[in-house]
């Protein structure tokens, strides 16, 4: 079993419960983890044989494009596509994390993390 990480994806994006939030938007970051069978790319040296962080970078950007009130609802929604479609995932993890998050206070940023496995 192998792991393969893609960290601190930023993205623009519209989340949240607040009408603001919607219009204004703000900052978000991603960071990912997969859990595959990398032996037989390591040994054919082919894209076809492991899991394209390409497509893992265009699942995420997609999925935080469509608007939610919850982060939780959106790192829902890009496990379930990685996991329908890249058949050499068995297990993903996600950290959704929103930055300078409207609460009030001086926080950096405010994360979910979620995890799910075949």
């Amino acid at each position: 079993m192998g792991i393969i990480r893609v960290k601190n994806i930023k993205v623009y994006a519209y989340h949240g419960c607040m009408i603001e939030e919607g219009k204004i938007g703000s900052d978000y970051r991603v960071d990912l983890k997969v859990y595959a069978n990398l032996k037989s790319s390591a040994l054919t040296d082919d894209l076809h044989d492991t899991v394209d962080y390409v497509h893992l970078n265009r699942i995420v950007k997609e999925e935080m494009a469509i608007r939610a009130k919850l982060l939780e609802t959106v790192a829902n929604r890009i496990l379930d596509r990685i996991l329908f479609e890249i058949d050499l995932v068995v297990k993903a993890n996600i950290k959704l994390s929103k930055l300078n998050p409207p609460i009030g206070g001086n926080v950096e940023m405010v994360t979910i993390e979620m995890e799910r496995s075949r």
